[in-house]
This record gives structure tokens, C-alpha cells and sequence, in this order.
């Protein structure tokens, strides 16, 4: 593998890991949703990642293949008196997990600063062997 192929590997990686993050902070923006006007409650989503072959083919990254609705079921909460109530006296909210939602963006976010360690180590390579060249 050579030094430059580092830096594709690399920033695969890190734009995986913003689509990762994006889509957290997402699911923590709806975690509290109810039900819409169209009877739907917002599904907490997860991203599927997927081996990915760099140009040159002798190094292979990271790219983000889907994004995964959740089948678990919503929480049910029984308020009668709450307007977005259905006709039994329950609102329906997001199935998102708060505490799952944070451990994964702390996930995320450590795997996106090492592969930004990982890209400054490659280029303090590379300019120290430039240096030495000369």
C-alpha cells in the first residue's frame, strides 16, 4: 500500500462516518417525535457500511451501501388529554433510543478523528521524507 493510498483509505472513512454522524444527529432530533399528520412516527435509522475498492484497486475503504429504517416498534405513552392522542388515549412516539443514539455518535466521532490522526501522521510522513530528500 502506498503512502497516497492511505489518504483515500482514510478519507473514505471519514466521509462515512459524517453520513454516520449525520444521520444520528437525526435520530436524536426526532427522539421525542409524534405521530405526523399522516399517522407515521419518525423510525430511527442506521447506516449500513460496506467494503469499497479505492481507484487503484490494492487498497480497499469504507462507503455507506444504506440506510436502514428500524422495524422496533415505537414507544406508546397513554396521555388522553395530548392532542396528537389516538382514539384509545395513547401517543405514539419515535422508536429512537437516546442512550443507543449517543454511544453511537461517540462511535462515530472517535472513528472520525482517528482517521484524521491517521491522515496527519501520513502527511507528517510524507513532508519529513521530503525534508530528508533535500
Amino acid at each position: 500500500m502506498s503512502m497516497f493510498s492511505i489518504f483515500n483509505v482514510s478519507g473514505s472513512a471519514i466521509s462515512a462516518q459524517s453520513q454516520r454522524l449525520n444521520v444520528v444527529a437525526s435520530n436524536l432530533a426526532n427522539a421525542d417525535a409524534t405521530a405526523g399528520p399522516d399517522g407515521k412516527v419518525y423510525k430511527s435509522r442506521q447506516v449500513v457500511f460496506e467494503t469499497a475498492l479505492m481507484d487503484s484497486q490494492s487498497s480497499a475503504g469504507v462507503k455507506v451501501s444504506n440506510v436502514k429504517e428500524s422495524d422496533a416498534p415505537g414507544r406508546k405513552v397513554f396521555n388522553p388529554d395530548h392532542p396528537a392522542a389516538d382514539p384509545e388515549g395513547y401517543i405514539n412516539y419515535s422508536n429512537v433510543n437516546a442512550v443507543e443514539e449517543m454511544v453511537n455518535m461517540i462511535s462515530a466521532s472517535r472513528s472520525y478523528q482517528n482517521n484524521v490522526e491517521v491522515m496527519n501522521t501520513a502527511k507528517s510522513l510524507l513532508l519529513k521524507t521530503l525534508q530528508m530528500g533535500s
